[in-house]
């Protein structure tokens, strides 16, 4: 197997030891991890990951680029592309990723399942808006993992409506006083203490979060719920 996102990765390589050949530069977990690099999840390697001759290469709609894969597949390779933009769909399709590298269920999908089944309802709601990126400012917008990810926590998307997935906004409208809080995820842009909470100095509350727990669909899920609902308290207070 050859994988081109990086929670995908982790989700095969700690379910089915040595099945994977190849992965991009981004796939950073589990450590350690020692298989062929192919590039980037935009930019893959084609012709590298034709030579590795997988059985099957691992894509996202979202991640991979779909003249890559049509390249691939015009090369003979087969390719699984997954679409993920609810919790729901990203446990159907790591039972779907799984299922096809010949793996039983793991006991960590079981254990991410119960997490999430087991968090209770918000006692409040918040209105926030989530930056990803920044020079320029990019926000999540419609129909994303880590917005469904957000709502179940007791945030709401304030772009959630919006046309675009990722629009770019000013950062005025990001100073918004309509806003009740800011999640700024250290991936994919890192948003760090003294990188991001500086622009927005009357907000009434900035939440730095782990990118992979609020973005990655794999291992990391099981974990989510606890990781994340700690940074947003922290937020609040």
């Amino acid at each position: 197997m050859v994988s081109l996102v990086p929670s995908l990765t982790e989700a095969v390589a700690v379910t089915v030891p040595g099945a994977l050949v190849g992965a991009t530069d981004w796939c950073t977990h589990p450590a350690g991890l020692d298989v062929a690099r192919v590039g980037g999840t935009k930019n893959p390697d084609v012709p590298r990951i034709v030579a590795l001759a997988p059985d099957l290469v691992i894509a996202n709609e979202e991640e991979n680029r779909a003249p890559d894969l049509a390249a691939l597949r015009a090369a003979g390779v087969e390719v699984l592309v997954t679409e993920v933009r609810t919790l729901p769909q990203a446990f159907a399709e790591l039972e779907r990723v799984l299922a096809a590298c010949g793996a039983e269920r793991p006991r960590w999908l079981g254990e991410a399942e119960t997490a999430w089944r087991a968090l209770p309802p918000p006692a409040a709601r918040s209105r926030a808006a989530v930056p990803v990126w920044r020079r320029p400012w990019m926000v999540l917008g419609r129909d994303t993992f880590a917005g469904d990810v957000l709502a179940r926590l007791g945030v709401d998307n304030a772009y959630a409506a919006h046309a675009e997935r990722y629009p770019r906004v000013g950062v005025e409208e990001l100073r918004s006083p309509d806003l009740d809080l800011l999640v700024l995820p250290d991936e994919p842009y890192r948003f760090t203490p003294d990188d991001g909470p500086e622009a927005f100095p009357d907000t009434r509350a900035i939440a730095l979060v782990s990118g992979r727990h609020l973005t990655w669909y794999g291992p990391s899920l099981a974990a989510a719920p606890a990781v994340l609902s700690a940074a947003l308290r922290a937020a609040s207070r």
